[in-house]
């Protein structure tokens, strides 16, 4: 499913415009990142829960030479599926 047809489920479920529902899950997934970019998490009941996930730095290779390099720490988004979410994938 990709961004347009996620507009046109919610638009559907919620009986709303498409512009409305492409409004919403704007604003839901911004305040989503909003909040893990400060460190806090994001617990939705019944889905999951998002939060920051740190990388440590680490030694790699250059897949073309094989040489070795550096990289660096970084910071990512960390999902864990909620117990429903699991039995609705596993069911």
């Amino acid at each position: 499913m990709n961004s347009s047809e996620l507009v046109d489920a919610v638009a559907s479920a919620t009986g709303t415009t498409k512009a409305d529902a492409k409004k919403i899950i704007d604003a839901t997934f911004g305040a989503i990142g909003d909040a893990v970019g400060k460190g806090e998490e994001v617990a939705v009941n019944g889905f999951g829960k998002f939060k920051l996930k740190l990388n440590a730095a680490r030694e790699g290779k250059n897949p073309r030479t094989g040489e070795p390099l550096s990289i660096p720490a970084s910071k990512g988004l960390g999902f864990s599926a909620a117990k429903a979410v699991k039995d609705k994938l596993n069911g």
